[in-house]
């Protein structure tokens, strides 16, 4: 079907419905960041394949809201002719249907694609305007969406103890003592990541995400039920498991509130789904709004998780390094190549490695002004070749067994500029600025932030997105609840915790620049006064010499720049059999 046809279609499912608005998120009922590709509905239904947007379909108009990532993108695959473009902002989306709808109508959606929070602000401020708000009890875009992909049968697997460094029993004990704190019976947990780490499971059916799909329960003595689908249950898991935990068909989930009737439940109102959480209400459970406590656990790992990020990131170094490596050998022969070759190639490269299973996310292949967009990617557009005497950014990661990867590196293409040069030498400052600070106990990600912004800000410059974000181990690369950025976040930076550090700077239409480590939260064994925490770098891949001038460092950043190739050169450069690429690294990580 045409975009046109889609929504003509889309607009006669309406009509049957009685309804004169639809609400169509980037989401599914799991509200992660990664939508399962059956679940794709608003791309399907617009053709906008960003990770993040808004449309609402009335019987004679439609809208699209996108944050600023997508602004241009937007523009380059939807049709003004068939939508109106704003922002991604509920405002925005609350004027478009006051301007589009009159008191009496009806707005529909899905309430398993937004959360509970939604719901009720959403709700409330169309109370004012005299319109409803009507949950259907089926998606209407799945009713016109006849070659709908089927979703991925690949099994459920076993996440070994050993590697885990707890088992399931153990976790689900620890969040039980949390839900008990609450006077609490049970909690929902819909949350992938969440669910994979307290069983200790993991699989490959949602691309750069290897977690199980389902939702569940938690109670409060620490017994557990999984609602998934349970053919792609492999024989092993519920020994693995071990006992407490049932396993249940996800059609069936909701019957499991009847057993809580007059209980209470936690659930996150702002990250969960309303449907359950409705049911929930409906079979006479008493909710209690609360932030999953798993979050904050699984984000602080345990020296086994630990010691498998950096093992992990080990053979993260190997890969890139040759990759770094090739590039450099093809550009001095004169190759040069457009960004989906480069992101081919650099997955080739992990993809040797042993325990490599999938990348962590969508490499960010960018040369020229497609870099100066921080989320580009190449697979939306035509991809660019590679101009001489200029810049490439390349921001990859891969999901091993042992742990997740995130890296970025800005690299060199012949001769770089006077201002490539001054500007990622700022960056770089601000990179090393965040790796050495030491802090005490109970200091946040905001509180941190303008350490890695500090040179850009002094010259007039900064960048839109945050410096750091979590990381899962062997699980989603973007993770929660810490994360360092402008925005107030009350989350404390805790030992254990893994986070990025990757500031950047973005010339419009230009070029794009950033350097990202993932370093671990840690506890300083100095002689302070008071304990201190601080930062490991657990990335080992060398940063272009390049691209550096030397006159804008200090001697302390000297020191540490030649202190971190030497670790990468020390620790990497045993495992590399190759003779040139020793060669490449050598040179690569030499004293500035």
């Amino acid at each position: 079907m045409s975009p046109q046809q889609k929504l003509e279609a889309l607009r006669t499912q309406m009509r049957a419905q009685n309804v004169q608005a639809l609400f169509i998120p980037r989401a599914d009922e799991y509200m992660g960041e990664y939508v399962l590709h059956h679940n794709e509905r608003l791309r399907f239904a617009t053709g906008f394949t960003g990770s993040a947007g808004m449309a609402i379909i009335t019987l004679d108009s439609a809208a699209i809201f996108v944050d600023g990532r997508y602004t241009v993108q937007v523009r380059q695959q939807l049709s003004a002719d068939l939508f109106e473009f704003y922002d991604l902002d509920n405002q925005q989306q609350l004027m478009f249907l006051a301007k589009s709808l009159k008191q009496g109508d009806k707005v529909a959606i899905d309430a398993n694609c937004h959360s509970l929070t939604w719901v009720n602000n959403t709700n409330a401020s169309l109370q004012i305007l005299g319109i409803e708000l009507a949950a259907l009890p089926n998606n209407l875009i799945d009713a016109i969406w006849q070659d709908r992909p089927q979703p991925s049968q690949l099994p459920t697997f076993t996440f070994s103890n050993e590697s885990a460094g707890a088992t399931s029993i153990e976790k689900r004990q620890l969040i039980a003592a949390e839900i008990n704190k609450h006077d609490a019976d049970a909690l929902l947990i819909t949350e992938l990541d969440a669910i994979s780490w307290l069983l200790n499971l993991r699989s490959l059916n949602i691309p750069c995400l290897p977690v199980v799909i389902g939702r569940a329960l938690l109670y409060a003595n620490g017994d557990m039920v999984f609602a998934t689908n349970t053919a792609l249950l492999e024989d092993d898991v519920s020994a693995h498991v071990g006992s407490g935990v049932r396993f249940i068909e996800e059609a069936d989930f909701n019957k499991e509130f009847a057993a809580l009737n007059g209980k209470t439940m936690l659930a996150d109102a702002n990250i969960s789904h309303a449907a359950s959480q409705l049911a929930a209400l409906d079979a006479g459970i008493e909710l209690i709004n609360a932030t999953d406590p798993t979050a904050l656990i699984k984000a602080q790992k345990n020296p086994t998780e630990l010691a498998g990020m950096r093992q992990a990131h080990i053979k993260d170094g190997i890969a890139v390094t040759h990759f770094l490596a090739w590039l450099d050998e093809e550009v001095a022969a004169g190759n040069f190549y457009d960004e989906g070759v480069l992101a081919d190639k650099l997955k080739r490269f992990r993809e040797v490695q042993p325990g490599f299973k999938d990348l962590s996310f969508d490499t960010i292949s960018a040369v020229g002004g497609n870099a100066a967009m921080c989320h580009y990617n190449h697979k939306d557009t035509t991809p660019a070749v590679m101009p001489d005497n200029s810049i490439y950014l390349v921001d990859s990661g891969g999901q091993y067994l042992e742990g997740t990867t995130d890296v970025t590196r800005t690299i060199a293409i012949g001769q770089p500029s006077s201002e490539h040069i001054k500007m990622v030498t700022l960056v770089l400052k601000g990179h090393i600025a965040l790796d050495q600070q030491k802090f005490p106990r109970g200091t946040c990600g905001a509180q941190l932030d303008v350490l890695a912004r500090q040179h850009l800000w002094n010259q007039g410059f900064d960048y839109d997105h945050g410096t750091g974000h979590g990381v899962g181990h062997m699980l989603s690369v973007h993770e929660g609840p810490q994360r360092i950025a402008k925005n107030t976040n009350s989350v404390p930076l805790l030992p254990g915790m893994v986070v990025s550090n990757e500031p950047g700077y973005y010339k419009a239409d230009d070029f794009g620049i950033r350097i990202e480590n993932l370093i671990a939260v840690r506890e300083m064994d100095n002689d302070f006064e008071r304990p201190m925490l601080g930062f490991e770098a657990l990335t080992l891949i060398p940063i272009d010499k390049r691209l550096i001038d030397k006159t804008l460092l200090n001697e302390n950043e000297i020191n540490w720049l030649n202190s971190y190739h030497l670790q990468v050169q020390q620790t990497l450069m045993p495992q590399i059999m190759d003779k040139n690429v020793q060669l490449w690294l050598a040179q690569a990580t030499s004293e500035l």
